[in-house]
């Protein structure tokens, strides 16, 4: 048993430091990673046309093509590891630097340059749409994005960054 554990810590501890990270801002400053803006949770519990949050990622991989985001709710089994809505954002950056749009929560209509890969999985308790804001069990929930880069179907760089609890 503790062999295997120290196998699992061992791959790990190298899959870490071999991928590389990307660097993710809020370019909104009412997103601070600790608290879910007002406004900005889901319609069920008051929210007033919520939304992702823009961003700027910087540090993509020479010759990613895509960026993919997961938004996902750490208390809830089911919304985690992309449970609130899975959508892919083209790249035509030479440059390591995208400013990425919001997308509006509720609905299945994404800004152009996004593709749904998965809607959210709440349907039934919330309404239907590509991305659904922070939302799944109420109150004091932890919510976070995971960003990839892409090179086509190949992760070339992967960060988590904290939305905030709600």
């Amino acid at each position: 048993m503790r062999l295997n554990f120290l196998m699992a810590f061992i791959i790990v501890l190298t899959f870490s430091t071999n991928a590389s990270a990307l660097d993710v801002k809020f370019t909104d400053n009412i997103w601070n990673g600790v608290n879910i803006p007002e406004g900005q949770q889901c319609q069920k519990f008051g929210g007033m046309n919520p939304s992702t949050p823009k961003l700027i990622v910087s540090d993509i991989p020479t010759g990613s093509n895509a960026i993919i985001l997961e938004y996902s709710d750490r208390d809830a089994k089911k919304m985690d590891n992309g449970g609130h809505g899975k959508m892919k954002f083209v790249i035509n950056s030479t440059s390591g630097k995208v400013e990425i749009p919001s997308v509006p929560g509720h609905t299945f209509e994404i800004p152009s340059g996004f593709t749904m890969i998965e809607a959210h999985r709440g349907a039934g308790w919330d309404k239907e749409g590509a991305y659904m804001p922070p939302c799944s069990g109420g109150k004091g929930h932890a919510y976070y994005l995971t960003i990839k880069s892409l090179k086509d179907d190949k992760v070339t760089a992967e960060t988590v960054i904290e939305m905030g609890k709600y």
